[in-house]
């Protein structure tokens, strides 16, 4: 068994924003690996999460994006269960960077479940009938429209896009951050403004 120093119980604390005590514990049970603990706590933090799904998130902030040089401007709405969550620097920072990420990425759905249902089964049937798809056989098509579909979310559903250059979803960083916090957050609304659009 490793011996677990207050400067591995830093780092990992600074990777993954989790508590001393998690991140201690953490590191007693991956025997001292960093990477390991990095995982575990990353696993049970989307564990948190999935708990706090169904709780009522009705505070929040209502923020604004402008992109220097003023074309381009986006309002925003990300939901918590407290204003005193709302009002802490990590909170607001969450709400500026997914600002930024709609300004920037242009998504058009804050989630799957925010697809009109008449959109998605045009946009089925649209793939279903690709050159792609089509002249396969019915299990096959089922899977290209499928992979495709997921495709296309990571194009227009901010929650399913990749966050900067990191190799984790926008809907990963809201997770941690529902670990971090304790609370629910939900990406509620969002409208982007394009000078000339």
């Amino acid at each position: 068994m490793a011996k677990i120093t207050a400067e591995m119980v830093k780092a990992l604390r600074e990777l993954s924003g989790a508590g001393v005590m998690e991140c201690k514990r953490a590191l007693e049970e991956t025997d001292g690996d960093i990477e390991t603990a990095t995982a575990l706590l990353r696993e049970r933090g989307q564990a948190a999460a999935a708990k706090r799904a169904g709780r009522e998130a009705n505070e929040g902030l209502v923020a604004s994006y402008i992109h220097t040089g003023g074309k381009i401007g986006v309002l925003i709405e990300i939901n918590c269960e407290t204003d005193f969550v709302a009002r802490t620097a990590e909170f607001q920072r969450l709400v500026r960077e997914l600002a930024m990420q709609v300004a920037g990425l242009r998504p058009v759905y804050p989630t799957i479940e925010s697809i009109p249902a008449e959109v998605l089964e045009a946009k089925r049937a649209e793939l279903a009938a690709s050159d792609t798809a089509a002249g396969k056989p019915e299990v096959i098509r089922a899977q290209i429209v499928e992979g495709q579909l997921k495709k296309w979310f990571t194009e227009v559903v901010l929650l399913e896009q990749p966050f900067r250059d990191q190799d984790r979803s926008v809907g990963e960083l809201v997770t941690e951050a529902i670990a971090k916090t304790g609370e629910n957050i939900k990406v509620r609304r969002f409208v982007r403004f394009e000078l000339g659009d």
